[in-house]
């Protein structure tokens, strides 16, 4: 069965997507502060987030975002925004830093792993695909004497 979020005081009937209380106050000091000028922001953050976890989650698209999320032009909007300035990866990282800090180890990881299953499908394509494109150089030089 799906989880529903614990939200104190919902404007709307939750997704099994929506951010909980707990993961809004982890995130939410990590989101861009108003500029303190020009029109102010009228746009909730923490129901942008959710329309993009919402998009997420469920794999479908943008314009697909239900009427009680924010439009998806401004969820979109947002989403795209934050990828351009690397906003989405500094979020990553700080959860990251801090949850290995509640765990008793280092912020930076000190291991990699590597998928050899990757490396050895990368090489094999590489080698069918050169073959396969000198094959129909030939073929088409062939036609072409």
């Amino acid at each position: 069965m799906s989880r529903l979020p614990t939200i104190a005081n919902p404007q709307r009937k939750a997704y099994p997507s929506d951010l909980s209380d707990a993961e809004w106050e982890i995130l939410k000091p990590l989101l861009p502060l108003p500029k303190g000028f020009g029109h102010p922001r009228e746009v909730d953050f923490r129901e942008i987030l959710n329309g993009v976890f919402y998009v997420q989650r469920t794999g479908c698209q943008w314009e697909m975002l239900p009427h009680d999320l924010p439009p998806y032009s401004t969820v979109y909007g947002y989403f795209e925004k934050w990828q351009r300035k690397g906003l989405w990866q500094q979020m990553h990282d700080s959860v990251r830093q801090q949850l290995r800090r509640e765990l008793g180890r280092p912020e930076q990881s000190s291991v990699a792993i590597a998928d050899s299953q990757s490396v050895k499908t990368t090489e094999k394509r590489g080698r069918s695909t050169a073959s396969m494109v000198a094959k129909r150089l030939r073929a088409v030089s062939g036609t072409l004497s």
